[in-house]
């Protein structure tokens, strides 16, 4: 996705009353596994704290500097051929399911009002227009026009890196095992296969960044929301735009390999192997929001979302570490915030005027 008219963090007021029952579910919308449980309380208590409505509006204006201008950011990175190809701006549509009437006004309402984003309510008859063969218990939605999403991510990222070897980049693929400053003061980055030394060092590792980083005793509170999705290939359902469904908390859209059905946090680590019954268990939501939905094959995926306990990304340099610099922690929004997260970062390091304000971002935050 690109939820460029998205900029609400996960830990919101009262969810901590609402986990006790997802928790419960071994296929609800989060789990944790029993035995990382103590690892991660400390995390998941972070978490929970920042769920104020003071916070949610201090870290929905930073996400929002990060978010809006992301169609633009990208189109700038890949060109407009790409952007054409592989991206679509047609909106999203907030779903509800089982409703007899329009839901409470919420703090997510409040945060787009505050905000300017503008969202249009759906009636059933709207709802059935955009989307023929729903489900009748969905009777309630609303469409963020602004938002959209990449048909192929794949492809845009290797859009991104054609541009990045065309304008003189280079690309080594090894793991980095270890980071450290030598007796000169420069950085040493040993690999599987080799040592490098650099000035400048830029973690970005997603959900990996932590583990580099607590050698040097910089320890900045990362979880992995491990995420699962599945493709149902020659789907039967064709969407004119994505779907985020505000009840069994899952999202549906349609990609060029075919209808992706994506969803669930799992609390687990980054070692724990996938848990199939959570990427299955999509199948059924998605056959449940769509009952005549029938597709060929299927294909699973389970990915790592790098989240801070107040939802914002870590970006830019590391005190006390001389030219260590960090990028990563964007959650479930990494898509969306990477074109702006570059460019205030290289902003940081160059020290030119940052184009947003670095201060809800700072690792220092942190310490």
């Amino acid at each position: 996705m690109l939820v460029a008219d998205t900029a609400m963090p996960t830990s919101q007021p009262g969810m901590i009353w609402k986990v006790p029952g997802w928790l419960a579910d071994p296929l609800g919308p989060l789990t944790v596994k029993a035995r990382y449980f103590p690892r991660a309380l400390p995390w998941l208590l972070r978490y929970l704290l920042s769920g104020t409505r003071s916070h949610v509006f201090h870290a929905s204006m930073a996400l929002r500097a990060l978010h809006q201008s992301t169609f633009e950011g990208w189109r700038e990175n890949v060109g407009a051929n790409a952007m054409n190809r592989l991206t679509r701006r047609d909106g999203q549509v907030y779903l509800w399911e089982g409703l007899t009437e329009a839901p409470p006004r919420s703090l997510e309402d409040d945060v787009r009002s505050h905000l300017g984003i503008e969202a249009e309510t759906l009636g059933i008859d709207q709802i059935r227009q955009f989307f023929p063969g729903i489900s009748s218990d969905v009777s309630y939605g609303l469409l963020i026009r602004g938002n959209g999403h990449t048909v192929d991510p794949g492809a845009l990222i290797r859009a991104l890196a054609t541009q990045f070897l065309g304008e003189g980049g280079d690309f080594v693929q090894e793991r980095v095992v270890k980071l450290w400053r030598n007796e000169t003061g420069r950085w040493v980055i040993m690999t599987n296969l080799n040592n490098y030394q650099a000035d400048l060092v830029v973690v970005a590792a997603g959900a990996w960044s932590a583990r580099l980083l607590e050698p040097l005793g910089v320890r900045i509170p990362l979880e992995s929301e491990r995420g699962y999705h599945v493709m149902l290939r020659n789907p039967s359902v064709r969407l004119g735009m994505p779907i985020l469904n505000k009840t069994s908390y899952f999202g549906v859209s349609s990609m060029s390999e075919g209808l992706r059905v994506s969803g669930t946090v799992e609390i687990g680590g980054l070692d724990a192997p996938p848990s199939l019954p959570r990427a299955e268990n999509l199948i059924k939501l998605a056959t449940r929001l769509f009952p005549q939905l029938t597709y060929d094959e299927t294909a699973y995926w389970m990915g790592h979302r790098p989240s801070t306990p107040d939802g914002l990304p870590v970006i830019g340099p590391i005190t006390g570490q001389q030219g260590l610099h960090v990028c990563f922690g964007h959650g479930h929004s990494g898509l969306t915030g990477a074109p702006m997260s570059g460019r205030l970062l290289a902003q940081l390091m160059t020290g030119e005027k940052p184009a947003i304000d670095p201060t809800p971002y700072a690792p220092a935050r942190f310490a």
